[in-house]
């Protein structure tokens, strides 16, 4: 049985509710759900619910923005060469796609590198730097990277390099010596939305381009909203929130998604399930496109992702996808396999009250992957998690990070650096290196860190409700205005609402292999309600019995292909 989830339930002003919905307009459930978010202005909640792409801040208004966009336009229009350094995950790569096209639209061109996450690990490296200025290259733009990157950058310093740095991750106390860093993160920085992903970034610098360059403000619009397909994925992929101005982007960015002439993309789209002309929601970005873009730097190379989104080749894109396609299966099995391996660990040794963080290690463990994994043991432990794989020939141990919404990952590293070689990452997500002979110490020191700093409560899952919902409540209006709210994720997750005081009628149908059909009654309304996963709980709801339930809305295709409604009531969890 799962482990009991703390049930935290809103406290609305109905009446204010009902003036919002009033004057917004819009149908209560959606009302309140705005109101518990903190849109509780008709003018704030018109502004989420439309998403205008005239929401898009200035690009300006970024620190460093002036001046990299006259590094980077003297670079174009004198013809120097210019290497984008990238990252090896979604964003790094969709970043250096989205910056090389604007560079060839503004009459430039771009070389790019993509380092190998297996041979040479995360950041930039001054090895790097001294090939480049070998080959003549003047002028480097790093993309989701390089905030943390001092060695190699006063590398390329000391090689008459240029370097521009976009990057969305935490800095250090001291930031690298560059032409210009492009950071809503850094000191003195008042770029109003702080939480753009690094293709977000790169957008804005593209953008800033297009408007020095003095571009038509139709085309400007035209090509930035084109380029929204790509800082959607990434946006989604990078876990950021969906808020503000990612808001804007992955929502106009996941409707064009069903118009693309992007050979590669359109590739992606066919082998991930989609059909011609069907723009996928978020949810489906972030569990069917995603996975296969992560894939290729996870067990391969992210270069494989650039090629597939620059090709021009259909053939070409097909194939490129087919392999992201494979790679992302061979992901899937060798997550499996650790993962059973540290549930048989914790099968022998229980995970105990006594440990606020975990840390696992194993030799051998594929690097591509441990990140997931981390993610995976968070979501089933609900506390920190931290794994790493062990390398015997060199006696190191990397590993990737993953945290809780009440415990900030990065900041625990940094207490612990002196056991540590390399890391970086911010509040939910990081990875480091380390000798493996101080893992243990690493595991002592970070539990004691969180124990003094996490609250029981804060290590048990828990809802936290938008508003209770009378199923009278739902008409087609209200299910259309709560879709309206979308796109959902990180920081604008779907609605939580609470059904109170429901029963039970006739026994619940199963279907697949774990999964029940449950009919409820509330106020003389019934509902069908799909209870994804809720096999082994039938005994908490036979015929009869009363309870308050924990429901979302979902999109549902197949109903919608059978001519009914196109979405179910989906049970998260009852008592």
């Amino acid at each position: 049985m799962p482990t009991p989830a703390r049930w935290l339930l809103p406290r609305i002003n109905e009446a204010e509710v009902e003036e919002l919905a009033r004057t917004v307009p819009v149908s209560r459930p959606a009302a309140r759900v705005l109101w518990r978010r903190g849109y509780r202005d008709a003018a704030a909640a018109r502004r989420f619910l439309e998403a205008s792409l005239d929401d898009l801040h200035d690009p300006f208004l970024m620190k460093g923005m002036p001046a990299a966009v006259e590094r980077l336009r003297r670079a174009v229009t004198g013809g120097e060469r210019i290497l984008l350094y990238g990252d090896y995950d979604v964003d790094g790569a969709t970043s250096i796609v989205i910056l090389k096209k604007a560079i060839q639209m503004a009459g430039g061109a771009a070389e790019h590198y993509v380092p190998n996450r297996l041979a040479e690990g995360y950041g930039m490296r001054p090895e790097v730097m001294e090939r480049a200025a070998a080959e003549g290259v003047s002028l480097i733009v790093s993309v989701d990277t390089g905030i943390r990157a001092a060695d190699a950058l006063e590398r390329a310093r000391a090689l008459g390099l240029d370097v521009i740095v976009t990057d969305h991750h935490l800095p250090e106390t001291g930031l690298p010596p560059a032409a210009a860093i492009l950071n809503p993160k850094q000191p003195g920085c008042a770029y109003p939305e702080k939480d753009l992903c690094g293709a977000g970034i790169t957008l804005k610098l593209a953008q800033a381009l297009f408007q020095a360059l003095e571009w038509p403000e139709d085309r400007r619009r035209r090509v930035i909203a084109s380029m929204l397909k790509m800082v959607a994925i990434a946006t989604v992929a990078d876990v950021v929130p969906l808020v503000g101005e990612n808001r804007v982007m992955v929502k106009h960015g996941l409707a064009g998604l069903a118009s693309v002439r992007n050979p590669g993309l359109r590739a992606l789209l066919e082998v991930a399930g989609f059909n011609l002309g069907e723009a996928p929601s978020a949810g489906q970005v972030a569990f069917r496109l995603a996975p296969r873009l992560n894939a290729a730097g996870r067990m391969a190379s992210a270069e494989d992702v650039v090629r597939l989104f620059l090709t021009e080749d259909e053939q070409k894109a097909r194939e490129l996808a087919g392999q992201l396609h494979a790679l992302n299966q061979e992901r899937q099995i060798t997550e499996s396999r650790i993962i059973a391996q540290i549930l048989e660990e914790c099968a022998r040794v229980p995970v105990g009250d006594d440990q606020a963080a975990l840390v696992f290690a194993g030799t051998g463990w594929h690097p591509g992957v441990i990140g997931i994994v981390a993610n995976r043991l968070v979501d089933r432990f609900h506390r920190p998690a931290i794994v790493l794989s062990i390398d015997p020939e060199t006696g190191l141990a990397r590993g990737s990070g993953r945290s809780i919404a009440a415990f900030h990952l990065l900041e625990a590293l940094e207490a612990v650096q002196d056991l540590l070689l390399r890391f970086g990452g911010h509040k939910q997500a990081a990875g480091l290196t380390l000798a493996a002979d101080r893992i243990d110490e690493l595991r002592r020191r970070l539990n004691r860190y969180a124990a003094e700093r996490l609250r029981p409560e804060d290590l048990l899952p828990t809802h936290e409700f938008d508003a209770r919902l009378g199923l009278d409540e739902l008409s087609t209006e209200a299910v259309e205005d709560i879709f309206r709210l979308a796109p959902f994720g990180f920081g604008n997750p779907a609605p939580l609402f609470v059904v109170e005081e429901a029963e039970i009628v006739g026994e619940p149908s199963p279907y697949g292999e774990n999964h029940l059909r449950i009919r409820m009654r509330q106020n003389g309304r019934l509902a069908w309600v799909k209870g994804w996963n809720f096999r082994e709980r039938a005994a908490e709801l036979v015929a009869g019995t009363r309870i308050d339930a924990a429901i979302q809305l979902e999109a549902d295709e197949q109903s919608a292909a059978r001519g009914f409604p196109g979405w179910c009531l989906s049970l998260r969890d009852v008592r």
